[in-house]
């Protein structure tokens, strides 16, 4: 049995034109592999593409709706029942279509561009999006300073998705009776653990587009100051309520900051505690030593370890070397300590006959 290529849009014989837009609008922006990653989601973006491109062409709709697939993909052979389509007798027998292939060819044609994110965030170096690079040069640029432009609610990505964090909730698609919303616009802001030990305000210039009274559209700049409170955790967000783009007829979106610890090279963060992983010898570890380890504003200290013997499992924890705690920053965390003992690539006869003859068990 051929497709069915209303079902594939969700749709019934005899839907308009209108119809057949909107439901190709809804499902390309749902099934659009760069945002929908789940198993089957590609297949179908290019089943919904094939799909819209047959029933939004006359020609091709109407040999469908009365010979099939089979039939518009030239299966009927010299089979005469061809000429009873509409046109007054027209022979339609060597009629044949064949899908390009290629989804986000349809998709481009349909909205404008083949990439969904591309227009909506943009990455920008000459700011003239919405976010441009953070005004503090002495504060952490985050790595990766954004710009944003609305261009008729399509979606673009100017960068890959590893150097370019947003998250779009939703696509407002279809007619609403309430005044919609542009959805929020979320930027992951990496903040190192010395920021967050003592607290940053971190300050972006923004280029928004601003509708005037009389309907025009001008630009405007803006700061926005994203105050970092000691010992805010992963995760934490931070939202500048209408700050978006304004259009007629819609509300701007709100611009929502997340909090996100930036990788340390000495420590990982659990809460407020911090992990460090100290490197010592077998020989450190079985005959005792003072270790040095780093703390996170830069001093080290030391720690005694020649009174026993670490084990791959044994945990040292130094209170109040932590990061503040969010709901009382008087109180810090601790510096929690692991160590990775370093084995000898071989040992020789002398000192293996040396270990067999004094290390405990068999």
């Amino acid at each position: 049995m051929g497709k069915d290529y209303y079902k594939s849009l969700g749709l019934v014989r005899g839907a308009s034109e209108e119809d057949i837009k909107k439901a190709y609008k809804k499902m390309a922006l749902k099934f659009h592999p760069d945002k929908n990653k789940t198993p089957g989601a590609e297949e179908k973006f290019k089943e919904i593409a094939e799909a819209y491109e047959v029933l939004s062409d006359k020609k091709k709709r109407d040999v469908f709706d009365q010979y099939g697939e089979e039939g518009l993909k030239g299966g009927l052979g010299n089979n005469n029942n061809a000429n009873n389509m509409g046109g007054g007798g027209q022979n339609n027998t060597n009629f044949t279509y064949t899908f390009h292939g290629d989804p986000k060819a349809t998709f481009a044609e349909f909205f404008g561009t083949s990439n969904p994110f591309e227009n909506f965030f943009n990455l920008h170096q000459t700011g003239s999006g919405l976010f441009t690079e953070p005004l503090d040069s002495g504060l952490d640029s985050m790595d990766d300073p954004f710009a944003f432009s609305s261009l008729g609610g399509g979606l673009n990505f100017g960068h890959s998705a590893a150097r370019t964090p947003f998250r779009s909730h939703s696509f407002n698609v279809g007619p609403r009776k309430e005044k919609p919303q542009d959805p929020p616009i979320e930027h992951d802001l990496y903040v190192s653990l010395e920021d967050i030990s003592k607290g940053v305000t971190k300050r972006m210039k923004i280029t928004r587009r601003v509708v005037a009274n009389d309907g025009t559209v001008r630009k405007e700049d803006k700061v926005l100051a994203i105050n970092v409170k000691p010992g805010w955790k992963s995760g934490t967000k931070i939202t500048f309520q209408r700050e978006g783009d304004q259009a007629p007829n819609k509300i701007p979106a709100d611009i929502v900051f997340i909090i996100r610890d930036k990788p340390h090279p000495n420590f990982k963060r659990e809460g407020s505690d911090l992990k460090y992983t100290c490197q010592i010898s077998l020989k450190e570890a079985l005959c005792g030593s003072r270790t040095e380890v780093p703390l996170l504003g830069g001093e080290k200290m030391v720690i005694n370890l020649q009174d026993e013997v670490i084990k791959p499992s044994t945990v040292k924890r130094v209170v109040g070397k932590g990061l503040p705690q969010p709901k009382d920053i008087a109180k810090r965390g601790d510096l929690i300590v692991n160590f990775d003992i370093v084995f000898p690539a071989q040992l020789s006869t002398a000192t293996r006959d040396l270990f067999r003859s004094h290390l405990p068990g068999k």
